[in-house]
């Protein structure tokens, strides 16, 4: 079972986001384990103290170094090495293949920046490695953790209600997006469903969904090449 552990001094949002759908389903099968776990907790006067004024000068705080590497150090004798990542704008952004790259992994560990992130000695004493949910600005890095661990979570096998989910989604197998989707009524306002999606023809049916999610990607994602392996037909 996977171990997904955040670092955050928000630890009850997350917990909150954690317990409800997909990543509640997979704590509650015993599939992953997710674990917040809150700075406040490393330190050591009887404010809590989490941050202070960077030297220099400047605008806004930072994250102290003591209460994060303690936290890390405590949190590997415990349960042993995690890999871990600083989510920051600095590092890669994250994608679908890390995703499924990051699954292979027992335990993974996310720090959550706020203000203007952390002492910077902390990357020489924690082997950090960056991590970006895109090229804009949160006031921290809950979501950006929350959102990669759901990405990872659900390809654990059991976790989804049909195992060919994840493979048929957006950057699934074939790396491109997922064909457009449609339910009843059949028709709404004027407009019909397609009709091979009626006509029970399934060889039809899936050709019909490939060349539409090739279509799509190629319109709206130009940045995305599917996999070689996709049907050409």
């Amino acid at each position: 079972m996977p171990l997904f552990v955040i670092l955050t001094l928000f630890p009850d949002a997350v917990a909150a986001y954690a317990k409800e759908s997909i990543l509640g389903i997979a704590q509650e099968k015993g599939l992953a384990g997710i674990l917040p776990v809150d700075l406040r907790d490393f330190t050591r006067d009887r404010h809590r103290t989490v941050d202070d004024r960077p030297f220099g000068g400047g605008p806004g705080m930072l994250l102290k170094p003591e209460p994060i590497v303690e936290a890390v150090e405590w949190l590997e004798a415990r349960h042993g090495r995690f890999r871990k990542f600083a989510l920051c704008p600095s590092g890669p952004v994250f994608r679908q293949s890390m995703a499924r790259e990051f699954l292979t992994e027992e335990r993974l560990l996310f720090l959550c920046g706020r203000y203007e992130g952390f002492d910077d000695r902390v990357r020489r004493l924690v082997d950090f490695e960056d991590l970006s949910l895109g090229s804009f600005v949160l006031s921290g890095g809950e979501l950006p953790a929350l959102a990669i661990t759901e990405a990872v979570v659900r390809l654990v096998p059991g976790v989804l209600g049909h195992e060919e989910s994840s493979a048929r989604d957006s950057f699934g197998d074939n790396g491109q997006l997922d064909c457009p989707h449609f339910t009843r009524p059949r028709r709404w306002r004027g407009l019909e469903v397609p009709e091979v999606l009626l006509s029970g023809d399934h060889s039809a049916i899936e050709q019909w969904r490939l060349r539409a999610a090739r279509d799509r990607t190629a319109l709206r994602r130009q940045d995305v090449h599917p996999h070689p392996t996709e049907s050409k037909s």
